[in-house]
């Protein structure tokens, strides 16, 4: 009995935190703070009295008292809650819309709604300064888009003008040469090739137009990446300038690197190889400045005990050793670059991506997937002849470190 009277003296307890809880369930803010303290003040004593009082009363008296108790307490909780608080909005947002004071203290407008003097007119003044770098310097990018149309067309025009087996064969040995006549690598890469064709007749220009984009784009990361990376490693105060400049370039999402190629260059293959460039040359220039800085110091402290020059150094000593890690920031360069022709072709540039975008604008899953597998397949033909004449070069320059 006495195991029974215990067990209902907890029930009756716990209703009176459920009546809480219940109350408290569909309210958010009280009105003001004085109920909030009026619900503590009754129920802290109120469980209290039921601990305190159940060594003095009997216990049948005490489990009558306390039902009695506890279902009071519920209805008058529900009742104060009801009475003293707002229903929950429908918006998790709508608690701020009416935020005009703080415990009764009215506040500033400045700090309910963000103030209007504190906009800063910043599209203006980019809107002002590129029309004006535009009015000043636009005949030099003419110029420079006229040489990249130029140099471009030409590519295009003998690559397609070639029959397509004397193409694979091209293909073929120069994957076998630059990948130290490895046979496995060269037959992979000439099947790759041809199935490219073999997918669609149609994918064969297509693919051409697509790798010569990538190709001037890479042959510009070169150009310029590479000078920039060795900058960086012969002088910290130039590393620390350059790298924030890396982290912001490979962060921008890749759609605004075609903003600055279709204002100063119009529309086709020549924004499309400026945005790769722009995209793909961060990984060339960090792992070119790595790669310089990963010399062993006693192969330079040897160097310079031969009375070795700076140029000495940097042309017979760190850029061989460092060429590993350059290949491997021209390989990422490479698959950058092809990541990048699928956004260009929404600025009217020819190529695989071009089929892509017409197979999703169409609904035509089928296109898309296929032209989508046309550009893996030059992705892969790419990456196997970058990365296997990397592995070439580091077997000569580091013969005993083995690739893992």
């Amino acid at each position: 009995m006495n195991k029974i009277a215990n067990f209902n003296i907890k029930v009756a307890s716990i209703l009176i935190f459920i009546g809480l809880i219940v109350a408290t369930h569909n309210l958010i803010i009280p009105k003001n703070i004085f109920y909030l303290f009026l619900k503590l003040i009754f129920l802290i004593p109120s469980v209290a009295l039921i601990v305190n009082i159940a060594n003095i009363i009997p216990k049948h008296t005490l489990l009558f008292f306390s039902k009695v108790f506890g279902a009071i307490v519920l209805i008058t909780l529900i009742i104060i809650s009801y009475l003293s608080s707002k229903r929950k909005p429908d918006n998790f947002s709508d608690l701020f819309d009416k935020w005009d004071s703080f415990l009764g203290i009215p506040l500033p407008k400045f700090l309910i709604n963000w103030p209007k003097w504190l906009d800063t007119p910043f599209m203006h003044w980019i809107n002002t300064g590129w029309k004006s770098f535009i009015a000043d310097y636009g005949l030099i990018f003419d110029a420079i888009g006229y040489g990249l149309l130029r140099g471009y067309t030409e590519l295009k025009g003998i690559i397609v003008q070639t029959p397509w087996p004397l193409v694979i064969i091209g293909v073929i040995a120069i994957t076998y040469f630059t990948s130290g006549r490895k046979v496995g690598t060269t037959v992979f890469v000439g099947f790759c090739t041809f199935f490219i064709g073999f997918l669609n007749p149609r994918f064969w220009d297509k693919a051409i137009e697509t790798t010569t984009m990538v190709v001037i784009g890479i042959a510009i990361c070169i150009i310029i990446g590479i000078p920039i990376g060795i900058a960086m490693a012969r002088s910290e105060k130039v590393r620390n300038a350059i790298l924030p400049i890396l982290d912001t370039m490979q962060v921008i999402p890749a759609f605004c690197y075609l903003i600055p190629g279709i204002i100063l260059f119009g529309l086709g293959a020549i924004p499309a190889i400026i945005s790769i460039f722009i995209y793909a040359c961060p990984p060339l220039i960090r792992l070119t400045d790595l790669g310089i800085r990963l010399v062993d110091e006693e192969v330079i402290e040897a160097a310079r005990s031969f009375g070795a020059s700076k140029k000495q150094m940097l042309l017979g000593v760190q850029l061989p050793l460092a060429l590993p890690n350059i290949m491997q920031g021209i390989n990422q360069c490479t698959m950058m670059a092809l990541a990048m022709v699928v956004i260009a072709s929404m600025i009217g540039t020819r190529g695989l991506g071009d089929e892509v975008l017409l197979g999703l604008q169409q609904l035509n899953v089928g296109a898309a997937l296929e032209a989508g597998l046309a550009i893996v397949l030059l992705a892969i033909v790419l990456d196997r002849m970058t990365q296997a004449y990397g592995d070439k070069i580091q077997e000569r320059t580091q013969p005993g470190k083995k690739k893992q």
